[in-house]
């Protein structure tokens, strides 16, 4: 069985531009990508913390060392200049993978450069345990 976790996270990066009439995705500074371990293409879950939207798209590199972080095509219509974004990709891992699975984000300034990048702490496959119907009545 596979279960899907969060691979890579940009923690509340800036939206630096917007272009409406470009064919869909969003521009990450190329640092950014590899800080968080997010492919160019890859697929990427954007969360909007100023006003809540959540959307899907792919990511395509920006200059290195830029702090680009645009939103392209239809994307452009779901922030604003100045919003503050959540970048994520999610992998699909089987229980094996999950026991020293560690999850890479890359923290940024107010003007995207990095800061600095954490590993969250690997799951312990013993620590998973399955949660049954007599333990939730427990």
């Amino acid at each position: 069985m596979l279960r899907t976790l969060l691979f890579g996270k940009i923690h509340s990066c800036t939206i630096t531009a917007s272009n409406l009439n470009y064919m869909g995705s969003i521009s990450i500074d190329t640092l950014l990508l590899e800080a968080a371990n997010i492919l160019p293409y890859e697929q990427v879950q954007v969360v909007n913390v100023n006003n809540g939207q959540r959307f899907m798209t792919y990511a395509i590199t920006a200059p290195a060392g830029s702090g680009a972080i645009e939103l392209n095509g239809a994307a452009a219509r779901l922030g604003e200049l100045g919003d503050r974004l959540i970048i994520m990709t999610y992998g699909q891992l089987t229980l094996s993978e999950i026991s020293h699975h560690c999850p890479q984000v890359a923290m940024v300034d107010a003007n995207n450069h990095l800061l600095e990048v954490l590993q969250y702490d690997a799951l312990l496959a013993e620590n998973i345990t399955p949660i049954t119907v007599s333990s939730l009545l427990k």
